[in-house]
């Protein structure tokens, strides 16, 4: 009878075959990904994990296009997909789904916008065991859906340490480390019965919550460098500004459900959109402010353009990342200056995060 070794991987035989000893649950939330979800099925088939050993679950938002008809083409080569179905459309409730219906004793959550390497299961399982940690996951290699000045820009900035400061999940790595938070990570089972399923209020932020309250009760979260996954960025710029304006918005009643403070880097974008306004008002009044306001506009922009160098020479690409880093900057501060607003007079949180 085969035992389990540390990491959930059994080297059986002389052909070193890998025999994989956890079930493991992938979960993942889907509304309308036509344009993704068959790349992201096929590089789920690539894995090299057992697929005896693995069953995955789409939670699908009731989606309108061909995305439930493009995962049935799949399910003939795939008997270990299904779909589950998510009446309240967002995605905390799709992982809970997801979680509730799961048989595996490792929990992995993914998004479609992305494709994983063939080694991804096995890394993060092994790992998961090896670091004896809660949470572990991948840094994104982001992407442009299409090859346009615009889709390059938002893929650039979503990469850069100007634009996304220390997020090392975006930004990369050079080292397995501990972090606060990780994307599409890969759990025990237990950390669930432990510290309860994902909090169905945050229609953003619900992975920040959910990773501050593992870090909350003592857990470890660990980025694993080696594991990249190429990741699909939004291709308009509206889309940014909108989904950074969400990400600011609730980052204050994640603050508030974690009973801890922001991070240092959750500030500058809240610090320069207060500056920004409050600076614009004294300056109407105050000749010496004006002045002190346009340095500090003036430094930004130089910054902008220095870090915008540094990922393109093409100079449209370069105006338009600038001016992609200034949405992302803004949108974030603005939300979350409205998140405080809407904790302070006792507002409900919403947002519409249909694509």
């Amino acid at each position: 009878m085969l035992g389990r070794d540390k990491s959930g991987v059994y080297e059986h035989g002389m052909n070193g075959k890998s025999i994989f000893l956890f079930m493991i649950s992938v979960i993942c939330p889907i509304y309308n990904e036509e344009r993704y979800i068959g790349k992201c099925i096929e590089s789920i088939m690539r894995q090299d994990y057992s697929k005896e050993d693995m069953e995955v679950l789409f939670v699908d938002g009731m989606s309108t296009d061909r995305t439930r008809e493009i995962i049935a083409g799949y399910v003939p080569r795939c008997p270990y997909v299904r779909v589950l179905d998510n009446p309240k459309r967002i995605v905390p409730p799709a992982l809970n789904i997801g979680i509730r219906a799961a048989k595996g004793e490792v929990i992995v959550r993914l998004d479609a916008h992305a494709i994983y390497p063939e080694n991804y299961f096995s890394v993060l399982v092994r790992k998961l065991n090896e670091l004896g940690a809660d949470n572990v996951g991948g840094v994104c290699r982001t992407l442009p859906v299409r090859d346009t000045p615009v889709c390059r820009a938002i893929a650039m900035a979503l990469s850069s340490s100007f634009g996304m400061g220390n997020s090392y999940f975006r930004i990369g790595a050079t080292k397995e480390m501990c972090v606060d938070t990780v994307p599409f990570g890969c759990f025990r089972r237990e950390v669930f019965d432990k510290i309860g399923l994902f909090d169905e209020e945050l229609v953003r932020n619900q992975d920040d919550e959910f990773n501050g309250r593992i870090v909350k009760n003592g857990g470890k979260i660990y980025l694993i460098p080696s594991l990249v996954i190429d990741y699909y960025a939004r291709d308009t710029v509206g889309k940014v500004r909108k989904m950074f304006y969400q990400y600011g918005l609730f980052k204050p009643l994640v603050n508030k459900k974690l009973g801890t403070p922001a991070t240092l880097r959750q500030f500058f974008p809240l610090c320069f959109v207060a500056g920004l306004i409050v600076g614009g008002v004294l300056s109407l009044f105050f000749k010496a402010v004006a002045w002190l306001y346009l340095c500090v506009i003036a430094l930004y922009l130089l910054l902008a353009f220095v870090f915008a160098l540094k990922e393109t020479r093409k100079m449209r690409e370069m105006l338009i990342l600038v001016g992609v880093f200034f949405t992302i900057h803004v949108s974030y501060g603005w939300g979350y200056l409205r998140g405080i607003w809407k904790i302070v007079t006792g507002q409900s949180f919403t947002a519409n995060v249909n694509r």
